[in-house]
């Protein structure tokens, strides 16, 4: 059984979730409650006979609570259409609180009136022909503001509407003479191409040039490398070959052993040439490991180019050595 005191005491003492204090007065937030303050009379809760009025698009509903289904909130509240009509909707009201408190009579059709009243200015607001406010969200439009320039830049637009005019001035697709087009536009447009088309040539141009200048460069290297001659003639040379022939030929007859030793000394030393030949062609081999892997030869560094000095004609030099004159016998010198 629903004890309405209990109730308030419990509500108005210690704590209610539709309670809303302030400094004056305090509110209450239930949906169902006629004034909307937080009283005893006016609490849905704490009274078990109680009527309110609500209005859902635009139709009012009278609604009387029925304490017989209090063990069912959802169907404790008997809902009522009231007529469009106000006076009409007011005598319904009357016909339904007949035996009800002066109190709850008196509110609902207070609250019948402030609602007609505020149905009537929406209606006359919608007959109005008044802009529509609308929000803006910046951050949508300066994303999509953003997407529009990328895709712009992306497709070139205006590059590929001048080259298709080019091409429809150059066609004669307009005639000799194109209407509604300022000329100097065209003329713009033509000068442009020219410049780049002269740019163009230019360039090849210098790339020509440049590969001439290295090729010419290239050549006066290689002249300037030459090779060093001596500055003896071929005549000069065969000369020098019979005098040196004519100085063995008289060392040979007058002094025999010296030229015995001078032909030992050229043999030893064609052996030591041959030997020192033989020493550097075997440096010059690739050292080769014992095992499985070989090793990679040493990083050689670029050869030089050796400048060789001018040289003059060989001349060979003789020492003549002077030996013991030794006495001949008669025999040597009648065999002379």
């Amino acid at each position: 059984m629903q004890s309405d005191d209990v109730i308030w005491s419990v509500i108005n003492s210690q704590f209610c979730s539709y309670k809303v204090k302030t400094a004056t007065q305090n509110f209450c937030r239930n949906e169902y409650n006629v004034t909307g303050f937080c009283s005893r009379q006016s609490c849905p809760l704490a009274n078990s006979r109680y009527a309110t009025v609500r209005e859902k698009e635009g139709v009012l509903y009278l609604y009387v609570k029925t304490i017989e289904r209090a063990h069912t909130p959802a169907k404790m509240w008997e809902k009522i259409r009231l007529s469009e009509n106000y006076s009409k909707a007011l005598e319904q009201i009357d016909k339904e609180l007949i035996y009800w408190p002066n109190f709850i009579i008196h509110k609902c059709k207070q609250r019948v009136t402030k609602i007609t009243q505020y149905l009537i200015k929406m209606r006359r607001m919608k007959l109005r022909q008044e802009p529509k406010l609308v929000g803006v969200k910046k951050k949508l439009e300066r994303r999509e503001a953003t997407r529009e320039r990328k895709a712009l830049s992306a497709a070139h637009l205006e590059r590929s509407i001048e080259k298709e005019l080019i091409e429809r001035l150059k066609s004669k697709a307009y005639g000799d003479a194109p209407l509604n087009v300022n000329e100097s536009v065209w003329k713009a447009i033509l000068d442009r191409e020219k410049g780049e088309k002269e740019r163009e040539v230019v360039d090849e141009e210098l790339s020509m040039v440049d590969d001439e200048t290295e090729g010419e460069e290239e050549e006066f290297e290689e002249e300037m490398e030459g090779e060093f001659v001596s500055d003896l003639s071929g005549e000069e040379d065969e000369d020098l070959s019979d005098l040196e022939d004519a100085v063995v030929c008289f060392h040979s007859f007058f002094f025999p052993l010296c030229t015995d030793k001078l032909q030992d000394d050229g043999s030893g030393d064609d052996s030591e040439d041959e030997s020192e030949n033989s020493s550097e062609e075997e440096d010059t081999r690739p050292k080769t490991l014992l095992g499985k892997r070989k090793a990679k030869p040493p990083a050689k560094a670029p050869p030089r180019k050796k400048v060789e000095k001018a040289r003059g004609p060989k001349v060979s030099v003789e020492y003549e050595q002077e030996l013991e004159s030794v006495p001949i016998s008669r025999s040597e010198l009648a065999n002379w």
